[in-house]
């Protein structure tokens, strides 16, 4: 387990088993092999232990849970829960197989720290094709949305520290996982479509309608957190709704509210959310927590191009979750590591104004006094 994990760490072309097992010296890959075939480990345990790593090095108290979702490319029809599906990740349909994950994100940094297996009811259905593949025989037809409330339970559970819990609008439109965050005391900020219902004291609206009447002193510009070419600027409306739930005439801990995000350079997109905060909360709050659900792309593109979560070669089920989970738990350790090295170049930063200048004249000309 230590070769394949540094192997997933180290410049391997791609991270298969042969591959892996040049890198670290084996005569075969046999062995690599085996390591996620074989009945000898738990990857529920290693799981666990990922959680506990992952709270220890980035666990912060306003800590984000992002769920979604994303899709491996797969040929033929024998890989566990393989058949051509949709993925928001690619825009496409494709045969691949789905899996839905949990990434933890806060100020420190951001991994992934649970995943799933989506399996379709093609599967489900063909005890024999499960058979095939190790899938357990009671493993039934489970939605993505069960499986997402499965993350969050475990990740609730867990020592990671979780303050808000947020997702895209496969996940957010549904009213069963909304209600199941609330009885569980976390926030949340999930987007919906626009065709989203909104309960109201005088009735129900579509969510699009009531953004579609905020006055314009109730939209203002507010940055997401930065992206890759800086902040992420646009213009945001919110407004909380009214309390439908009264408990023994006691004040409300927590509020509804709804929070529309509408695009500088195209004012007719327009993206929809849902959320439940604590008493108190701010608009930038919630701004702040929509924005950190592009935290779990960024962590999907990182395994996959850095840890080789999608360069398997396992079919069955069992293979699955153990190779996915060593890559995820590489995908941790870099994650800490970048953390930690951030944390020591804040510590031993000196301060522009009691640093000498690199610029000196000499013989009437400037010249950098840098080291190369």
């Amino acid at each position: 387990m230590r070769d394949y994990v540094r192997g997933l760490l180290g410049p391997v072309g791609r991270k298969n088993g042969r591959q892996l097992a040049e890198f670290a010296g084996h005569a075969t890959p046999d062995g690599l092999r085996r390591l996620l075939a074989g009945p000898r480990w738990d990857p529920e345990e290693i799981r666990d232990d990922l959680q506990g790593y992952v709270a220890e090095k980035l666990g912060r108290p306003d800590g984000v849970l992002i769920i979604d979702d994303t899709g491996f490319l797969k040929k033929g029809t024998t890989s566990a829960g393989v058949q051509r599906q949709y993925s928001g990740t690619a825009g496409r349909t494709e045969n691949r197989q789905m899996g839905v994950f949990a990434a933890y994100a806060s100020a420190k940094g951001r991994a992934l720290v649970d995943r799933e297996l989506y399996l379709p009811k093609s599967w489900t259905g063909d005890p024999d094709r499960c058979r095939a593949a190790k899938i357990p025989a009671d493993r039934a037809f489970v939605t993505k949305g069960e499986l997402a409330r499965r993350l969050v339970l475990r990740a609730l559970a867990s020592d990671l520290p979780i303050a808000w819990v947020t997702a895209d609008s496969a996940y957010g439109q549904e009213w069963g996982f909304r209600r199941f965050l609330e009885e569980s005391g976390v926030g949340y900020v999930l987007a919906v479509p626009k065709s989203q219902q909104v309960k109201s004291l005088v009735g129900i609206w579509r969510i699009d309608q009531l953004i579609g009447e905020a006055p314009d002193d109730a939209w203002q510009r507010l940055s997401a957190g930065d992206g890759a070419k800086g902040p992420r600027v646009y213009d945001w409306a919110a407004a909380q709704l009214p309390v439908i739930d009264f408990f023994d005439g006691a004040e409300p801990t927590h509020r509804r509210w709804v929070l529309a995000r509408r695009s500088l350079k195209r004012p007719d997109e327009i993206a929809y959310y849902l959320c439940y905060a604590p008493a108190g909360a701010t608009v930038a709050e919630l701004v702040r927590i929509a924005g950190s659900r592009w935290a779990i792309e960024e962590c999907f593109q990182a395994a996959k191009n850095e840890c080789g979560l999608d360069e398997y070669e396992v079919r069955r089920y069992p293979g699955w979750y153990r190779r996915i989970t060593l890559a995820m738990l590489a995908h941790a350790f870099l994650a800490a590591m970048a953390a930690a090295a951030i944390e020591r170049g804040a510590e031993e930063t000196v301060p522009v104004s009691s640093r000498p200048s690199p610029w000196q004249k000499s013989e009437g000309s400037w010249q950098l006094a840098i080291s190369t």
